[in-house]
């Protein structure tokens, strides 16, 4: 169990620096194109901070971990808004703006319900069991590509500019590869190590995806929105969360079964109305309070997340 734990944590710090190395080059490399700074933000360090995630599945679907693959993303979904955002919370109020609440959000509740159309199969009568098919990826991807569309747009209207440095191509360049290598590396000996370490512990690699993966994966968001918050970058700090959770769901889940297609576990409807609640949550207290309130993450809320967040993993663990 030993070693388990220590491929596992292993490759997660191998994961998290790739993640960190790919963004930097990658958002190097794209300034030098002189692609405009706020899309950089929403697509490639979007894309670096669910790299982990991303990378982690694609390793999963491989070795036919299912499980670790559905429980990583909606973990992940889950520990984003009920988690990160709570603590980022309590840190910092997080003023929202009206794009997020109205746009960015109600996307994020639409893929959750959109997963659930695709996934259960047997409810609506199309199939012997529940399985994310080639064909659902790439629904999923049509509608990635749409929100990379309205992303586009919205750099137009807003032209908000991101704090990104610029290296020479050789080094960007470098970078780029460098954190591939360390993102392909980190993703085996954690999803190894994750697979390994449930046989071992005798629990399902569901409750592994949904904690200790999922958890482990979303590190680079809980780090980017706390510190944005501390900063005062409080729009940063939840659009950040809002866009990683459309990214997994829309981009990895929709990538994933392409490659190989994903069995869901009985149990997942239950994970997948959590990530529906937390999502709803997060909509609905944008307009408790008064007028000086609304679109506005207090303390109390953010406690009140981090609270709800406790007791799911409490039930988690319990169900096993």
């Amino acid at each position: 169990m030993f070693f388990s734990i220590f491929f596992l944590l292993i490759g997660l710090a191998i994961l998290l620096f790739g993640g960190e190395v790919f963004v930097r080059g990658s958002a190097s490399f794209a300034r030098r194109l002189r692609v405009p700074p706020l899309v950089i933000g929403l697509t490639i360090v979007a894309f670096g901070t669910s790299a982990p995630e991303l990378i982690v599945n694609i390793f999963a679907a491989l070795r036919g971990a299912s499980d670790i693959a559905m429980g990583n993303i909606l973990g992940s979904n889950i520990v984003n808004i009920l988690f990160i955002l709570g603590i980022a919370a309590v840190v910092r109020p997080l003023s929202v703006k009206e794009n997020t609440t109205w746009k960015e959000i109600p996307l994020g509740i639409l893929s959750v319900v959109v997963l659930f159309l695709l996934g259960n199969d047997v409810m609506f009568g199309n199939n012997g069991a529940d399985v994310l098919t080639r064909a659902d990826g790439l629904i999923l991807i049509s509608f990635f590509i749409i929100f990379l569309y309205y992303t586009y747009g919205l750099s137009k209207v807003e032209g908000e500019k991101q704090d990104l440095a610029t290296y020479s191509t050789r080094r960007s360049v470098a970078y780029i590869i460098g954190g591939v290598i360390a993102l392909a590396l980190g993703g085996k000996f954690m999803v190894d190590g994750a697979v390994a370490l449930a046989r071992m512990a005798g629990v399902s690699e569901l409750l592994i995806g949904l904690t200790i993966t999922a958890v482990g994966t979303s590190l680079p968001e809980l780090v980017t929105s706390v510190i944005a918050a501390y900063r005062g970058h409080v729009a940063i700090a939840v659009g950040n969360v809002v866009g990683s959770n459309i990214f997994n769901i829309l981009w990895i889940l929709g990538i994933t079964p392409v490659i190989a297609p994903i069995a869901l576990p009985e149990s997942i409807n239950v994970d997948l109305a959590m990530a529906f609640i937390a999502s709803m949550l997060l909509f609905l207290v944008m307009f408790v309070g008064g007028k000086k309130h609304r679109h506005v993450l207090r303390r109390s809320e953010g406690i009140f997340f981090v609270l709800c967040y406790i007791a799911y993993i409490m039930f988690v663990v319990f169900r096993g």
